[in-house]
Order: structure tokens, then C-alpha cells, then sequence
């Protein structure tokens, strides 16, 4: 599993993601040939190296050709409209000429994505990073995803860039993404339809759509770009980071955009740091219950234990007036509480509900197969870690479905299967 952590103190961009994730390895000429692929014309892209704070970063840049030069770029707009070609009048020299500009919506950027070379979890990532910025974008004017046409989407740059982004990514073969917060400028800038509020519409739009903390720097300017939250909501599998953790390498990507922070976006790939015994946060949630009948306390725990408790069991008490009767005790994560307190409340009569949190030791644990002459068997391997010079134990835990299974298959009892389950794990020294 590789993790990147993405630090966004400078906020974050398209062009300043792809950059870091090509200083962090990214392969240039897998890059280059899915760009070739694209059938989007007048463009190239430069990479470079440039010096931001005195610090020497990579630099990603999307060359467009003059007939394709997006002199709109910032929030330019055609929806609710069939016509894909709108017209801009420029000067150059003295001289008038016209340049067609194409304003793309997802269903011609679906049909970029089909047409080219990419793997199918870079067309995945590619992707979701469009629809995000679409549904942010589309919401902003009053429109839908699929009626929307819009340079911020559609411009050739933003194209390479967001293509550029799934690519490295894949080629990094990043399993998870970490962004614990996004920095962002403030004041306003200028668009084609006048003046704008930082953050602008869209990057507002997706951090509340997908739960994306931001933090205000009190310095006036766009840190954030709307590709840039689009890539984050896309690609994040965490705000959180461990506890700890090693950082195995680390890639610098340059922004444009000149502000009081250095434009620099930190790509990081981190491996957290592997413990014999980990110390692990739950919640212990009890509630005392005296007039549940058994078959209704069983479906509860059948429930509880779908919806993701870690354990469930019952104790039996005492209530006052010397009531007998039982406690119900579920331990979960943190995350889990409100659905399973809404079991709690809908499938019993308790009026309460009793909350600790603790933390517990947890044996370092895998998971593997054996097999065996009846079948094959699922089983947990553990660790106890060693001390005083003494190795650590390995131990070998059949999971029960599986030894059930192979039971009602042989015809031969519980304890046959599993000893012999054991016994040939230890044989093969799986561990």
C-alpha cells in the first residue's frame, strides 16, 4: 500500500500537482505518451526546474499555440446552449483575428478520456476529478452537469492537466491519498464576468460538497484553484494522518502565481511505522436491559455486528429492585457510534445509552489460506512480540466459517478440522 501525503500550506493547483508527482518519480515519458494520445490538438507541455524560496522544484507547463491560447480562462461560460463554438476577437499587431474556442462539456470530455491511451484506473481518476469540478461549476450557474459547457472544464490546459494528474498518480501506483487541510488566499479577482470572492464559487462549492477543511491564510489571493480542489475531493482517501510515520520520498511542485507564500505543493510518499503490538482508540457502548425477550436481544446483536461493531456481547445484572437482567455491551470505532446507537434505540427498550472511551493493545495480525486435503481454510496469524532475548510466539487462528464449511463438507468435527489446520499452517512455517 502507498500512501501520499499531500501538504497544501500553499494551497494546491493542477499544474503545481502534476509537477510534485513527477519530482516524487512519476515516469515523464508514460506521461508524455498519454498526452500524445489525446485527441486535443495545439498544445505542449515543458518541464523544468525553477527556484521558489531558494528551493529547487519542479515546474509543469502547458503550452497552447496561439489558435488555442485560452485568453478566457477564468470562469468563462456557454450553458443551456447547443452551439460548441463561440468566437474571440484579439489583436495582435495591430491587426484583428479571430479565434474559434471550443467549449467542452462532460460529454465530449468523456469522449476525450474513451479515445485515449490511459489505464483504466488513470480514466477512472481522470475521470472523477472532471465530475467533481463539473457538479461544483454547473451548481454555481444554475445548471446541470450535463448542460454545462465551460472553459474551467473544457480549456485544453485544464484538460492536460487533470489527464497529467490520473497518469502520475497510476504510474505511482498510489493506493491512498492523505489531505488533512487546504490553505487558501483571500480578497477577490477579476474574471471574465467581473469581480469574484476568494475562495471563487467552485472551489466553495466542492470543500462543502465533499467535507474538505479549509484553513484562511488572512493573505489576499486565490492559493486554491478550482482544478485543485477538484483533484483533492477526487483522489482523498483521508484527512487524517498517523500517529507517526516515515517519509520515504518527497517531490516539490512549483506554482505560477506569485503571492506572499511560496507556491510550492509538497507531495510526500509516507509509510506509517509498523508495531508489534499497536495501540488501538475504541468506544465501549452499555445499557443496562430487563424487558427484551432473548430471540429480540440476539437479532440485536446479528444487527449491531453487521453494521461494523468490533464485539458484541451480553452480561447478565442486577438492576435495582433486584430486577435480573442483561448488559449490553458493543465496542466499535469512534466513526460507528451514531449508526449503532440508532440500532441500539430502534431494536430495544433501554432509555440509555453509556459511552467510554479506551484504548486497547492489539497483537500485530494478518490473514492467509491453507490448504488442507478437505478444501482450503482462511486463517488469522498473530504475533506476541518476544522479550528479553526470546523470539516472539506466531500463532495460527482458523476463522471459524471457514472451518465450519470444510466440517459440514468431510463430515468430520470441529476439532478435527482445526487441528488439522494448525498442524499443516506449522508445517509449511507460513508466517
Amino acid at each position: 500500500m502507498k500512501t501520499l501525503y499531500l501538504e497544501c500550506y500553499s494551497g494546491i493547483s493542477g499544474d503545481m500537482t502534476v509537477a510534485a508527482l513527477l519530482d516524487l518519480g512519476a515516469d515523464e515519458q508514460v506521461l508524455r505518451h498519454a498526452l500524445a494520445s489525446l485527441p486535443v490538438k495545439g498544445f505542449d507541455i515543458k518541464i523544468s526546474r525553477v527556484k521558489k524560496s531558494g528551493l529547487d522544484v519542479c515546474d509543469f507547463d502547458v503550452l497552447l499555440d496561439e489558435e488555442h491560447e485560452n485568453h478566457d480562462h477564468d470562469m468563462a461560460y456557454l450553458h443551456g446552449d447547443d452551439h460548441m463554438e463561440h468566437v474571440h476577437t484579439h489583436t495582435h499587431g495591430g491587426g484583428e483575428h479571430m479565434h474559434p474556442h471550443t467549449h467542452r462539456g462532460m460529454k465530449e470530455i468523456r469522449e476525450i478520456l474513451t479515445q485515449a491511451d490511459l489505464t483504466p484506473r488513470a480514466y477512472e481518476t481522470a475521470l472523477r476529478i472532471f465530475t467533481v469540478l463539473g457538479e461544483a461549476e454547473a451548481k454555481a450557474h444554475g445548471t446541470t452537469l450535463e448542460q454545462v459547457h465551460f472553459h474551467e472544464v473544457g480549456a485544453v490546459d485544464s484538460i492536460v492537466d487533470i489527464v497529467s494528474v490520473a497518469v502520475c498518480l497510476d504510474n505511482l501506483n498510489i493506493d491512498n491519498v492523505i489531505v488533512p487541510v487546504l490553505y487558501e488566499g483571500g480578497g477577490t479577482i477579476h474574471c471574465q464576468h467581473g469581480i469574484l470572492p476568494v475562495p471563487v464559487p467552485a472551489v466553495s462549492n466542492i470543500v462543502a460538497a465533499h467535507g474538505i477543511r479549509l484553513a484562511l491564510t488572512g493573505e489576499n489571493g486565490e492559493y486554491v484553484t478550482p482544478t485543485g480542489a477538484a483533484i483533492v475531493a477526487a483522489v482523498r482517501t483521508s484527512d487524517k494522518l498517523p500517529e507517526s510515520f516515515v517519509m520515504e520520498k518527497i517531490g516539490l511542485g512549483g506554482g505560477k502565481r506569485e503571492y506572499k507564500r511560496p507556491g510550492i505543493l509538497r507531495a510526500i510518499l509516507i509509510r506509517e511505522e509498523e508495531k508489534e503490538q499497536e495501540k488501538e482508540k475504541i468506544w465501549k457502548l452499555e445499557s443496562n436491559i430487563d424487558d427484551c425477550t432473548g430471540e429480540n436481544l440476539g437479532y440485536v446483536l446479528d444487527r449491531l455486528m453487521e453494521a461494523g461493531a468490533r464485539d458484541v456481547h451480553y452480561s447478565a445484572v442486577y438492576m435495582k429492585k433486584n430486577r435480573p437482567a442483561w448488559q449490553l455491551n458493543v465496542i466499535c470505532t469512534e466513526e460507528r457510534i451514531p449508526m449503532l446507537e440508532q440500532i441500539i434505540f430502534e431494536e430495544t427498550t433501554t432509555i440509555g445509552i453509556r459511552k467510554n472511551r479506551m484504548e486497547r493493545s492489539v497483537l500485530k495480525r494478518t490473514f492467509d489460506t491453507v490448504q488442507i486435503s478437505e478444501g482450503e481454510a482462511k486463517v488469522k496469524l498473530c504475533q506476541v512480540p518476544g522479550r528479553d532475548g526470546v523470539k516472539s510466539i506466531q500463532r495460527c487462528y482458523p476463522e471459524y466459517e471457514s472451518v465450519v464449511q470444510l466440517c459440514r463438507a468431510s463430515g468430520k468435527s470441529y476439532r478435527e478440522i482445526y487441528q488439522e489446520i494448525v498442524a499443516v499452517w506449522h508445517e509449511e512455517n507460513r508466517w
